[in-house]
């Protein structure tokens, strides 16, 4: 299995219009991605308010790359969020069990 880290820093000012598209947009969406074992959404604290992530667990590479493509190592932005968005980071690992 592979985990996926996806952190995002919002631009200043659209903390919360970025709240709603996380609750009501990509989490549902992550929830009902084909080849996603676990999900887990973060949202800001109080000391890191522009900070959003999330944790996913994948069934394989094969799965992942069905969903974002063989450039799996970029993060793939839905377009909704793209102008809400001032930095992102993506990391891959082996899930360790």
């Amino acid at each position: 299995m592979i985990m996926r880290i996806f952190q995002v820093i919002i631009r200043p000012g659209k903390e919360e219009e970025f709240a709603r598209f996380f609750h009501e947009t990509a989490i549902p969406l992550m929830k009902r991605t084909k080849g996603i074992v676990q999900i887990l959404p973060g949202a800001p604290l109080a000391d890191s308010p522009r900070e959003f992530s999330f944790v996913m667990v994948w069934d394989n590479l094969e799965a992942l790359k069905e969903f974002v493509g063989e450039d799996y190592a970029s993060p793939h932005v839905d377009p909704a969020e793209a102008e809400l968005v001032e930095s992102r980071t993506i990391k891959h690992y082996d899930l360790v069990r």
